[in-house]
């Protein structure tokens, strides 16, 4: 079973994020108020931010141990991210978005295996009738599952997930729901996930770890936290208001 921990303390325009949190992979939900520090930790566990400590482990590997010296970079850390808004080029086919994770860095693939991987991960998330469509011209479901192949096509250890059904309607948030958590499922290592929305935790069976001014105030289950919810914020998430 793969384990992981993340220690962050960050200073950024005057908010001070310092947490600590680890898990398995059972997947987790991140939740907390705007501007509690949600993006700025998924960041910092990417690689797409620099901090001042933070010691972040993935199984025997260390991505960052500030007080080691140790840092590995963006590329080479194994982590799928996919920010708000999905972070698709818009100048660029479904495929070849798909593609690109697979053309940089020291593991870069041939042109030729890069296709074909690409084509095997949208083919598995039923998207391989828009391989030759430009993004721009997708609904927002559809630009959501191509975010999700971009980033498990790289096969990550870990995969980071930024409010990824908030830019949804109701109908498809729904439909797009029960599809990540199938693939969760079957992707089978660490993962955590932003949202605002209690059905999400719900669906994906994820443990719960709540931010609120860049500090943890309470981890444990869905059921755990609807019994004794430690704020107010909690409360309302939970349903108990």
């Amino acid at each position: 079973m793969s384990t992981w921990q993340v220690m962050l303390r960050v200073r950024r325009d005057r908010f001070d994020l310092d947490v600590t949190f680890s898990g398995s992979e059972q997947p987790v939900a991140l939740i907390g108020p705007n501007g509690s520090g949600k993006t700025t930790v998924l960041r910092a566990i990417a690689g797409a931010l620099n901090v001042r400590s933070a010691r972040i482990v993935l199984g025997d590997t260390i991505l960052e141990d500030t007080s080691a010296g140790v840092h590995v970079p963006i590329e080479a850390r194994r982590v799928g991210y996919v920010p708000q808004g999905f972070g698709l080029f818009p100048h660029l086919t479904v495929l070849e978005n798909v593609e690109f994770g697979l053309s940089t860095g020291e593991s870069r693939l041939q042109a030729k295996e890069r296709t074909l991987r690409a084509m095997r991960m949208l083919t598995e998330l039923g998207c391989a009738s828009l391989a030759g469509r430009p993004v721009e011209h997708l609904s927002g479901g559809e630009q959501q599952r191509i975010a999700l192949a971009r980033s498990l096509v790289q096969e990550p250890e870990f995969l980071l997930l930024d409010e990824p059904l908030a830019a949804l309607d109701v109908g498809r948030r729904r439909t797009l729901r029960q599809f990540l958590a199938e693939r969760l499922r079957m992707f089978g290592r660490p993962s955590i996930t932003v949202t605002h929305d209690v059905r999400d935790v719900a669906a994906l069976g994820a443990q719960i770890v709540a931010i609120e001014g860049g500090r943890i105030v309470q981890q444990g289950s869905l059921a755990s936290i609807r019994e004794q919810p430690a704020s107010e914020f909690l409360a309302e998430f939970v349903g108990t208001e």
